[in-house]
């Protein structure tokens, strides 16, 4: 087996373990949302470099499907209309947006953090959602940080030491 899947395996069996204990007792009760973060650090490039600009577009992505939730329940057409409406019009502003900001916005991040909020929250409504939008923004940058770089950062320190 190569060093490189060894530190890596260590790396993701021992660090998201903790963030998933250690989430539920900050509060946090979407903690996986930060493995789903973390597999858009991997697939950006796992580069620190786009971490801001990730970290950006994902609490984007936040407001985002907050104001998407508002929306849909409050334009005053059918459900499947406002529906159609919100994500047809966010969807083509959250692109426009990211490209002309591209130096600070990720896109990807916005648009898998957007339907990642969209799924945590929409089931309970803008009304039952109380603190998600910040637990979910949290554990966003916990993807990035802590899960996403942290393991690379983890895996690149075992193989700088290992003999």
């Amino acid at each position: 087996m190569k060093k490189e899947v060894l530190a890596l395996a260590i790396g993701i069996g021992l660090l998201p373990p903790i963030w998933a204990v250690a989430s539920g007792h900050f509060g946090i009760t979407c903690g996986a949302v930060a493995l789903i973060c973390a597999g858009i650090y991997v697939a950006g490039g796992n580069a620190v470099e786009n971490g801001l600009k990730m970290s950006i577009g994902f609490l984007m992505a936040d407001l985002w499907a907050v104001i998407a939730m508002w929306s849909m329940e409050n334009l005053p057409f059918a459900p499947d209309i406002n529906t159609f409406l919100t994500l047809a019009v966010m969807g083509f502003a959250a692109v426009l947006i990211a490209s002309a900001l591209e130096k600070w916005i990720y896109l990807p991040a916005v648009l898998c953090g957007w339907a990642v909020g969209l799924t945590v929250m929409g089931p309970l409504g803008t009304a039952g959602m109380g603190t998600l939008p910040i637990q979910i923004g949290v554990a966003m940058l916990a993807g990035v940080w802590y899960v996403g770089w942290g393991v690379d950062a983890f895996c690149k320190l075992l193989l700088k030491n290992w003999k």
